[in-house]
């Protein structure tokens, strides 16, 4: 039970990006259809992937189990905690759109998706995680301890006197 409700460490950066693309398809997929359905899996699959990372995700397991290999298994390892959290992120905003939808408030979930899907193309087309770069600095401001992720820690110590 230990390894399901494990996230990798380090994570593949190209699986990373295709689980990130398929966010975006499917948050245009809300935004044209405006598919409560659409809504929910994009929330469970977050769920999932914060909880278990691919293993209970869907497009985490397309993505690892069949993008990856299609594309001759590249790899690029990136450290898991920072991409945890960006998935943790992607969470709290697709909850929050469900929420919004819920009450009704259709605009407020159509920006929410829209940030969310913003964002996950940023991680998905330039390979710029946004959610990771937070992380960085979070653990520079203290607000997560260094040991969190030890292969996170940016020197800052370099001597700008100008």
């Amino acid at each position: 039970m230990n390894t399901l409700f494990s996230f990798p460490d380090p994570v593949n950066d190209y699986a990373a990006r295709f689980v990130a693309a398929m966010v975006v398809i499917l948050t245009l997929s809300f935004l044209v259809t405006a598919n409560i359905w659409v809504l929910i899996f994009i929330l469970y699959g977050f769920l999932a992937r914060v909880l278990t990372g691919p293993t209970l995700s869907p497009i985490g397991l397309i993505a690892t189990k069949i993008l990856v290999p299609l594309f001759g298994n590249p790899e690029k390892l990136v450290p898991g905690p920072p991409k945890r959290f960006a998935q943790a992120i992607g969470l709290v905003f697709s909850a929050a759109a469900l929420i919004a939808l819920l009450f009704s408030e259709i605009s407020a979930t159509r920006y929410l998706i829209g940030i969310l899907g913003f964002f996950a193309s940023l991680e998905a087309f330039v390979g710029f995680c946004t959610g990771c770069y937070v992380f960085g600095w979070l653990i520079r401001f203290r607000l997560i301890p260094e040991s969190v992720c030890e292969s996170c820690k940016i020197d800052y110590s370099t001597n700008n006197d100008i």
